[in-house]
């Protein structure tokens, strides 16, 4: 009788939990419309704020509601975290501006608007060599003020072109494990040919394309990752 009434006591719980799991997984499929440049988002996710070898550029912008993605490009950015954690395992990275839940305009960038958008912030060394983050802060536009020179320098921080040329491998081949793509990357055309130098190179070659001409803004702080999903008309 106390079993039975063991059993019967949780059976509720477990109801609940089911339908919480179901609810929390349909919750979590999102839907893009239109283009990056002009088009909008049903269930954006939310970036983790860090993990193991990587954080977000500024928790008070997380909270704002700035790095939301499409569900598919989130799980592409964190399986290729997750794979840079034994392939590059003394590196760490930092993402940056991504969209608004439901997309739309996303000031003050001309793209970023159906979940399909990322930014991340360029990998770097410091003066010993070790594998650091950029900082990122109000002062400097949370790292978008960043201005590297002729030497790839900025202050004490170098670009880590290796770092930075395995992240997008990384991110190209999680998105064709999840039968997708990359459309292009926006980095600084001059800077570029670094990232081809590596042993990543022939890879970045093969199946990367990335912008020639210099856009609005720089893009040698950060770089640019637009991903191809299917999306509905706007």
């Amino acid at each position: 009788m106390r079993r039975c009434l063991n059993n019967f006591t949780l059976m509720p719980i477990i109801v609940l939990a089911s339908s919480m799991f179901s609810f929390s997984s349909l919750a979590a499929e999102s839907i893009c419309y239109g283009t990056t440049s002009n088009g909008k988002l049903e269930n954006g996710v939310e970036l983790p704020r860090s993990g193991p070898n990587f954080e977000t550029y500024s928790t008070l912008a997380r909270l704002a509601g700035r790095t939301f993605v499409h569900s598919t490009v989130e799980k592409i950015i964190v399986n290729a975290y997750g794979s840079l954690e034994s392939e590059q395992p003394q590196k760490v990275y930092k993402y940056a501006e991504t969209g608004f839940e439901e997309g739309g305009q996303f000031k003050p960038h001309k793209t970023h608007r159906n979940g399909l958008s990322v930014d991340f912030m360029t990998p770097v060394v410091d003066e010993s060599g070790n594998s650091v983050h950029l900082p990122t802060h109000p002062f400097n536009k949370f790292g978008y003020n960043i201005e590297f020179d002729g030497d790839d320098r900025f202050e004490e921080y170098v670009i880590d072109y290796v770092a930075l040329a395995a992240h997008i491998v990384a991110l190209h081949k999680a998105a064709l494990q999840e039968g997708q793509e990359i459309w292009r990357v926006i980095f600084d055309p001059k800077l570029q040919p670094k990232l081809f130098e590596t042993e990543y190179g022939e890879y970045l070659k093969e199946h990367i394309q990335f912008s020639k001409k210099r856009s609005w803004v720089r893009h040698d702080e950060h770089y640019h990752v637009d991903f191809k999903l299917p999306c509905k008309p706007l």
